[in-house]
């Protein structure tokens, strides 16, 4: 080595979170579904764009290097547009949006601050469980609508009113 070179690269490595087996599928059925799918990510610009890859999730949809503060102000903006938010997470970095979400998500795995800050915690750690607990949900919402709408009509006669004697001292 030239004196003032610096030395050489002997070694190098990479580590990464494995992206989780199930991803795809769930980003894949939440997508046909007719939900937008986010990303956002505390890693690196690079990182994120090829997770996001990976799992199928459009590159204009994938924000890297957000702090918690900016996943906030993620989901502030998507409020504001209109939009009612799911956001899933398992990190105490997730936690202030977890908050904010209209519907914040926890995996079962997470940190507990997550898990506090979420409205739903899926026990396994699975994000096929977000698309199941959705489409639970639409079906129960359905059938309390379809029950209101069968349900009798009040009858008026035997509706409860205010009792109108006098009340004992």
């Amino acid at each position: 080595i030239p004196p003032g070179a610096p030395p050489p690269v002997c070694g190098l490595v990479g580590v990464a979170d494995a992206v989780k087996a199930d991803a795809k599928a769930a980003v894949e059925a939440l997508s046909a579904s007719g939900i937008e799918v986010w990303m956002c990510s505390g890693d690196n610009e690079r990182t994120a764009r090829a997770v996001g890859a990976q799992v199928g999730i459009a590159t204009d949809r994938v924000l890297a290097g957000l702090k918690p503060q900016g996943k906030v102000a993620h989901v502030k903006a998507l409020q504001a547009a209109g939009k009612v938010v799911a956001m899933v997470g398992d990190g105490i970095n997730d936690a202030p949006a977890l908050s904010q979400a209209d519907l914040g998500i926890a995996l079962g795995a997470g940190t507990d601050i997550a898990i506090d800050s979420a409205k739903i915690v899926l026990m396994r750690n699975s994000l096929m469980g977000v698309y199941a607990a959705l489409q639970i949900s639409k079906a129960t919402f359905k059938r309390i609508k379809l029950n209101f709408g069968t349900s009798p009509s009040p009858n008026p006669t035997s509706s409860p009113t205010p009792d109108s004697s006098p009340s004992p001292p």
